[in-house]
């Protein structure tokens, strides 16, 4: 009996997150070409470009010309990426505060507290920036 189901459809997240695992993985910057036969599965040549001019608008990636073509290389991680579209939601919204508020209700205890030790590594590291730039204004 043969399988006549269509291959499972990728969501353009899971295929960003597959492109940047990609290019994680590369030796150097690496051509759409080789991105495409890195994921293989059918994956369309024109869909890597998508793809990858989506995360180059997104700064996860950069590229540069080499002869007719461009080389991509990563910038940004997955998590990198998933705080780009936080910020992207949070900017598109007219009362950050409620917004901020709301979401942080919204955490398990565990994810709170690593938020809160998160924004007092922030602290820490603003006020060791600003007291060593005040030493350097005297």
């Amino acid at each position: 009996m043969t399988d006549h189901r269509k291959p499972r459809r990728r969501g353009q997240g899971e295929l960003e997150a597959q492109v940047l695992s990609a290019l994680r993985e590369a030796d150097g910057p690496a051509t759409a070409g080789w991105v495409q036969e890195r994921l293989g599965a059918g994956l369309a040549y024109t869909t890597v470009i998508t793809i990858l001019t989506r995360l180059l608008a997104k700064a996860a990636v950069t590229r540069e010309r080499s002869g007719r073509s461009f080389v991509w290389t990563p910038v940004s991680d997955q998590a990198g990426l998933a705080a780009h579209k936080m910020r992207k939601l949070l900017d598109g919204e007219s009362d950050r505060e409620a917004v901020l508020a709301s979401f942080v209700t919204s955490l398990g205890p565990d994810d709170e507290k690593l938020l809160r030790d998160l924004l007092g590594q922030a602290e820490n590291e603003s006020d060791v920036g600003e007291a060593a730039e005040g030493e350097r204004d005297h």
